[in-house]
């Protein structure tokens, strides 16, 4: 059973981060190309695209836990500190995930599609001065080139943790296979 669950659980890390990673990787320079060229159709469909793959496939990555936990169980390692180490990564870029990079993914969406009136959301949360014409905001924070690089970093955050856990999953200090 325990050579079941792993490969569940790789075939559902490989099937739900590996899009999450690309995807959310993608959107900061479509949303530059987006404020570049206000108006134009294209990089929004693939704004659009970007984001519902992110959050679909955010969901998908719960069985990666799933069969994760099912896994560590059936090799009695769950107290393994390479394990808890992991487990911890993993909740932190899975807040990062839906904290940082997925509500900024749709709020800057929702402008650059022109959904929301560019400067609606800041006037209305608090009270700050509305954007200039052709850019929006994102919480309080003015739609712009900045506003990407920040999503940039936080995208880069979510996949250096995944990274980490990847190679904790491979290495897993002390034991015989981890060299």
């Amino acid at each position: 059973m325990t050579k079941l669950f792993l490969i569940l659980h790789v075939l559902a890390a490989i099937m739900a981060i590996g899009p999450v990673a690309v995807a959310a990787s993608m959107f900061p320079p479509v949303l530059r190309s987006a404020l570049a060229g206000p108006g134009e159709a294209a990089p929004v469909t693939t704004l659009r695209t970007l984001h519902r793959i992110c959050r679909v496939y955010a969901g998908v990555g719960i069985a990666v836990v799933v069969f994760g936990f099912a896994t560590a169980s059936s090799m009695g390692v769950l107290d393994s500190a390479w394990l808890i180490t992991s487990i911890a990564l993993t909740f932190i870029a899975a807040v990062i995930l839906i904290v940082l990079v997925l509500p900024r993914q749709e709020s800057a969406l929702e402008v650059v599609a022109g959904v929301r009136a560019p400067g609606a959301e800041a006037a209305e949360t608090s009270g700050t001065e509305t954007a200039a014409a052709g850019q929006g905001t994102v919480g309080a924070v003015k739609l712009d080139a900045r506003t990407s690089a920040q999503l940039a970093m936080f995208t880069g955050v979510f996949n250096v943790l995944w990274a980490t856990v990847t190679i904790l999953m491979i290495v897993r200090p002390g034991s015989t296979t981890g060299g």
